[in-house]
């Protein structure tokens, strides 16, 4: 019984070194070396075919786009309204700078290409009428001086209204290249209460110029700036304490502000609560 147990095993292993490699037929693995050299070949001009026509069409692909205009776009063709700081809820105690400190340092830092040492660089453009420039490779900025904003600039003011609990937000559209909106789009705010909320706008009147219209792109305007409308709630003692839901939207123009599948689609609701 164990001899044949002994000769099973033998032949077990010999069957197993033959499949690995037989010496009398000069295979591998099952396989002569022809027989893989075929394979290999195979393989080779197969997956080379597949990888030069990958090539191609990505090649022919490429083509058709253009270096600075998206051939696709699939965003939305009217702006949203963001505002900065970047809080859709702004509390503070305005006796406390460490409460409001992180608005403070969010304006300033947003605020630094807008410098008018760096903005003095750019074009002084003709107010009113659209800076088209198609002609043109690389295109020139017009000028949007941190000092239009005034009192809410941070420069004769460095915390921006709000150790006075008069806080200044800041609110832009975003970009959107080839935009040109119709009319004259300015911001205006409202707080969704019973009786207004005064509020001062700068530039003057909330307007967003023509001058600043269209855009290029990132490519082609690497310098471009948005402008900026800037709102300074002029909050009284009587309001501290209340959380205020203030709404700013695009009016004047033809840009869509009430989308009720998009609330940032040309507007913006933040709320503001002011402690001391």
């Amino acid at each position: 019984m164990s001899n044949k147990e002994e000769k099973t095993g033998e032949q077990n292993q010999t069957n197993w070194k033959d499949f690995i490699y037989n010496p009398r037929s000069g295979e591998f693995i099952g396989r002569t070396a022809s027989s893989w050299a075929l394979i290999f070949l195979f393989y080779l001009i197969f997956y080379g075919f597949l990888a030069g026509m990958f090539s191609l069409t990505m090649w022919v692909m490429l083509q058709t786009l253009d270096d600075y205009t998206p051939k696709y776009r699939d965003r939305v063709s009217n702006p949203g309204l963001v505002i900065r700081p970047k809080y859709m809820e702004i509390l503070f105690n305005r006796t406390d700078p460490s409460k409001y400190l992180k608005y403070v340092q969010h304006l300033e830092s947003f605020l630094q290409p807008y410098n008018d040492t760096e903005q003095e660089q750019n074009e002084m453009c003709l107010a009113g009428r659209y800076f088209d420039q198609d002609a043109q490779e690389e295109k020139k900025v017009c000028q949007f001086k941190r000092s239009f904003l005034r009192q809410c600039s941070g420069l004769s003011d460095t915390t921006f209204g709000y150790s006075a609990g008069k806080p200044c937000v800041l609110v832009k559209m975003n970009r959107i290249i080839g935009l040109k909106p119709q009319g004259n789009p300015y911001i205006n705010c409202t707080a969704k209460r019973e009786h207004p909320l005064q509020m001062l706008y700068f530039p003057g009147e909330g307007k967003f110029d023509k001058m600043y219209f269209p855009y290029y792109g990132k490519k082609a305007h690497p310098k471009y700036v948005q402008p900026l409308v800037a709102v300074k709630l002029l909050l009284t003692k009587e309001d501290y304490n209340t959380e205020i839901t203030v709404e700013c939207r695009i009016d004047g123009s033809d840009l869509r502000n009430n989308d009720d599948r998009d609330k940032f689609l040309g507007r913006v609701t933040f709320k503001v609560k002011v402690t001391e």
